[in-house]
């Protein structure tokens, strides 16, 4: 993986990333296709609307099917038929989201599952081995992904671990154990399935320990670097305030990554900060609930006053969805709770972020992005 910074407006970075797979310019979204599918839309779909990689989720695809199942199918992108890129998150942060169900130790991490209730483990061996096999082409090392509120000395622990976690991903994959997965053995080319890693930057509201952090995980190096451990119930200024201060510490060199944050509010905050990757299920998730995002700001498709609007939902989009179908049908199809509604919807979405993105790269290049930023802030009020 090749990352180059084009050009620079203030903080905000023109940039793209070169892969095997494919070239990401940045800043970039991926939609989250959790278990091995972005909901309601197929991979020609995706490609359609300009998207250039997606995430795939590691603890889900770990338990259904199983990364051997994947592994033995010829890895995720045949799987899927999905020939672009694709990022695994650690699954750090599902595991996390089972605080009932999981007892942590320096190993890593014995959970259930939320399937059945079996038992499991995963540590940064495990890790690094399931997305190995899943033939990511950019893996996530193992965290601890810090809960708030915490404490400073929950805090440090957790940084602590996570800083061990990563050394051990990094060794896991600088080793001949890599190369023995599954998805190796059937190409005959381990070159062809060496992974990118990121590490992932923890230590909650606390500025000095992401500071203390970062600084650890550039020494072990890494071929990128996440800030994780936000949107997990922190105030939004808390939010804003870390994001602010960690990403020009980041190197400038290696693509840097702010994990679950979706909100466009926030990405603007954050791609004038310096960051230039993002992901989040709000776009899909908000699209099957009947909440699209337009160039006028967010509505509800379901309210009265489109019962009989012949209008497309955004003029001004030009997704498959605005270009055939009026506000009247998109309504008719969500309270008929047709299928057709979740895809268009997701369509629209989906096309509305990634030509969100590609509108910001226009105002880098230009130097307009505090213009931009200013712009979109009053619409989306």
């Amino acid at each position: 993986m090749k990352f180059e910074l084009l050009s620079k407006d203030a903080n905000a970075r023109l940039g793209v990333i070169t892969t095997k797979r494919g070239v990401i310019n940045t800043p970039a979204f991926m939609p989250v296709g959790t278990q091995a599918t972005v909901k309601a839309m197929s991979p020609e779909e995706l490609k359609e609307i300009g998207a250039e990689i997606i995430l795939c989720n590691t603890y889900h695809l770990y338990l259904r099917p199983g990364h051997k199942t994947i592994a033995s199918l010829g890895g995720l992108h045949k799987f899927m038929n999905w020939d672009k890129p694709i990022l695994t998150d650690s699954g750090g942060f599902q595991v996390f989201s089972l605080s009932a169900l999981r007892s942590i130790n320096e190993k890593g991490v014995h959970f259930r599952s939320h399937l059945d209730g079996s038992m499991h483990f995963i540590g940064p061996d495990e890790a690094m081995e399931i997305q190995s096999d899943l033939g990511s082409d950019i893996c996530m090392a193992f965290d601890e992904c810090t809960s708030y509120p915490a404490s400073y000395e929950y805090a440090v622990k957790s940084l602590e671990l996570t800083t061990k976690w990563a050394r051990g991903c990094k060794e896991f994959m600088s080793s001949e154990l890599r190369v023995k997965s599954p998805v190796n053995s059937i190409t005959q080319n381990s070159k062809l399935q060496t992974p990118n890693l990121f590490g992932i930057i923890q230590g909650g509201i606390y500025k000095d320990l992401r500071k203390r952090s970062l600084e650890e995980l550039v020494e072990i190096g890494f071929d990128g670097y996440a800030s994780g451990g936000l949107s997990v119930g922190e105030p939004k200024e808390e939010m804003h305030e870390i994001i602010n201060f960690i990403a020009p510490l980041m190197p400038e060199d290696k693509p840097r990554y702010l994990m679950g944050i979706g909100d466009l509010k926030d990405m603007l905050i954050a791609v004038e900060a310096g960051f230039d990757m993002f992901d989040c299920v709000m776009p899909t998730r908000n699209a099957r609930n009947g909440t699209l995002f337009t160039s006028s700001g967010r509505i509800s498709i379901k309210r009265t006053e489109y019962k009989a609007d012949n209008s497309p939902l955004d003029e001004n989009c030009g997704c498959y969805a605005c270009r055939n179908f009026s506000k009247a049908y998109l309504r008719h199809l969500f309270l008929a709770k047709e299928i057709l509604s979740m895809r268009l919807n997701t369509i629209h979405n989906l096309y509305f972020y990634i030509d969100f993105f590609r509108k910001m790269r226009d105002a880098i290049k230009g130097e307009k992005f505090r213009e931009f930023r200013e712009k979109w802030e009053t619409l989306l009020q």
